[in-house]
């Protein structure tokens, strides 16, 4: 329906392969509710099938939703927003978000905010609102969002007589070390389990008061002594202290995996790994994340529904637009948390999100401010080429094969170059107002 010009599908695949159309020259007929999103299991496309007979209760007509594995998503959303074809709505990863608002593939909400006395953005959380918004505009509406937290196995603790600990005072790093080293047993049982990644690495420079990059986004800031400190801490849990299982893949390896073997006392991640710790055969649950200088601040992390700028103006905008607040509502929300795949971005859905894990409400009370707190991810708009250059030689700190300083003086004169691209991309999108 949407047409590109030769121009336009050349800058865009100069950026990434991201493009600006939307729409579709073939499939579903005018007036579908279309929309995609990611979908790895059974599990998971039980949900989006329950959303899409929701959708057409609410709105009347035929939903059709584009699935896709999580790994392979982002690649066919880039080749359907290039070739036309991409959806009314799109579901996007937090960290993407500014990626394709600042190239221009989604089109701003806020002409569409303001004109609907009916949607209520202040029914969300506010770091859902800020990980959905680029340069001062808002480009996404959040589906979920979450801390992270600390998981711990109940059972392990008891039989090693370890009081458990609060459920809502958060402790100490130093107490979180003498409890991860006093729990493990070489060979038999671990401390503490994590990715081996900057995904994982960047909720404890958090709460050491650091960042990936400064303030203006100009420069990398993990050679910073706050970031400095939180990337010694962890490390030295894998390298001095020998506290987490043993790494035998740095690709491959999965703390989830480690803890659910019921060997490992704590593991760091996220809410959304709630409907799979379930399958544990031990007693678990979940505390805030330990505090460093800065506090319990980790990662918040979060996914949104976007509309891709090609959607056109009239019928297809509006009905773009009622399809993203019923995807996004109170009921649709209720339905993701009750299947327990994460905390929903809207206060009002928050009590969906039901246990176990017995603490459970402690999620929405971090994120209401009420206990402990969290950082918004912070991210780029070439994050993902941040995230791969990271990826090089960081991940071999783990192993103990390289020092941190020397890892991160080697990767700072190329996240600088990164930054400096970001900010390029960010004057761009201001002077052409996206």
């Amino acid at each position: 329906m949407n047409k590109l010009s030769r121009r336009s599908v050349l800058r865009i695949g100069g950026l990434a392969g991201l493009g600006l159309a939307a729409g579709c020259s073939s499939g579903p007929p005018s007036g579908t509710a279309t929309w995609a999103m990611w979908s790895s299991s059974a599990a998971e496309k039980k949900v989006w099938e329950d959303f899409g007979t929701y959708v057409e209760h609410q709105l009347g007509v035929k939903s059709v939703a584009t699935l896709t594995p999580s790994s392979g998503y982002p690649t066919k959303l880039d080749l359907q927003l290039v070739s036309g074809t991409a959806s009314l709505v799109t579901a996007l990863n937090g960290t993407l978000i500014p990626t394709y608002a600042a190239r221009g593939a989604h089109r701003p909400l806020d002409d569409l905010i303001e004109a609907d006395p009916d949607f209520a953005l202040d029914d969300f959380y506010d770091t859902s609102r800020k990980i959905s918004s680029f340069n001062g505009k808002t480009y996404a509406i959040g589906f979920d969002v979450a801390p992270t937290v600390m998981y711990y196995n109940k059972d392990l603790l008891d039989k090693q007589g370890i009081p458990l600990p609060s459920r809502t005072e958060p402790m100490s790093w130093a107490t979180f070390r003498d409890l991860a080293k006093q729990l493990t047993k070489p060979g038999e049982q671990y401390g503490f389990t994590c990715a081996p990644a900057i995904d994982d690495l960047v909720s404890w420079i958090y709460c050491a008061g650091g960042n990936v990059m400064s303030a203006d986004a100009s420069r990398s800031a993990l050679g910073d002594p706050e970031a400095m400190e939180a990337l010694q801490f962890v490390i030295d849990l894998f390298v001095q202290d020998k506290v987490t299982p043993p790494i035998k893949n740095l690709v491959t390896e999965s703390s989830l995996s480690n803890f659910l073997q019921g060997n490992v006392a704590f593991m760091q991640n996220g809410p959304w790994q709630v409907v799979n710790a379930r399958k544990a055969k031990f007693d678990w649950d979940i505390i805030p994340f330990p505090a460093g200088a800065n506090g319990s601040t980790p990662r918040v992390s979060g996914s949104s529904f976007a509309i891709p700028s090609g959607v056109r103006e009239g019928a297809e905008l509006d009905l773009a637009w009622k399809l993203l607040k019923t995807l996004t509502s109170t009921g649709a929300l209720d339905i993701y948390a009750k299947a327990g795949r994460n905390n929903p971005a809207r206060l009002s859905a928050g009590s969906a999100f039901q246990p176990p894990p017995d603490n459970l409400g402690i999620v929405q009370d971090i994120l209401a401010g009420k206990v402990a707190g969290g950082h918004a991810f912070d991210v780029t708009t070439n994050w993902n080429q941040v995230k791969q250059l990271l990826g090089q030689d960081l991940p071999r700190t783990f192993l103990g094969q390289v020092p941190v300083p020397d890892a991160i003086t080697g990767l700072t004169p190329r996240l600088d170059v990164l930054m400096r691209q970001h900010l390029d991309t960010v004057r761009q999108a201001t002077a052409r107002k996206g």
